[in-house]
């Protein structure tokens, strides 16, 4: 079942890359069913904040605090700082990685608040960012803060 979430996510992250964008993509899952599907659009928006997790959790809509606490997020990358922010501040209980070898967000501290993380190190998630960041190093640079 982890499968065919991520590669719902790998999916938005290789529409992204079509466009220009960071291949990172996101989706939130409650109960079996993806509500809400996001990907990187920092470039495609000019925003400072539309991470994938950012836009999965925003295109899910408002939700009950119990609705979160029965999802799981798929990112294809080690969420950051502030996607694992949102991940905590929501409840959301677990998150299943596709990779955290190109980056790894704070990991150890949201396990440590009781997040049950998953890392996969799925080849083509780790393909999609080694190739991004070869060929784009500053639009990555500046999306994880650098």
């Amino acid at each position: 079942m982890a499968e065919k979430f991520l590669q719902a996510a790998i999916k938005e992250a290789r529409k992204r890359l079509a466009e220009g964008g960071i291949p990172i993509g996101s989706v939130l899952v409650i109960d079996g069913q993806i509500v809400g599907r996001g990907h990187n659009r920092r470039v495609q928006n000019g925003s400072a904040i539309l991470h994938a997790e950012m836009d999965a959790i925003e295109n899910a809509g408002r939700l009950k605090a119990a609705d979160y606490r029965r999802a799981v997020l798929y990112p294809t990358l080690s969420p950051c700082d502030m996607c694992s922010g949102a991940a905590l501040l929501y409840r959301i209980p677990r998150i299943v990685i596709g990779e955290n070898k190109t980056f790894q967000g704070p990991e150890a501290y949201v396990k440590s608040r009781g997040v049950v993380i998953e890392i996969t190190n799925d080849p083509d998630c780790v393909r999609l960012m080694e190739e991004f960041i070869q060929s784009r190093p500053e639009i990555w640079n500046e999306d994880i803060g650098e």
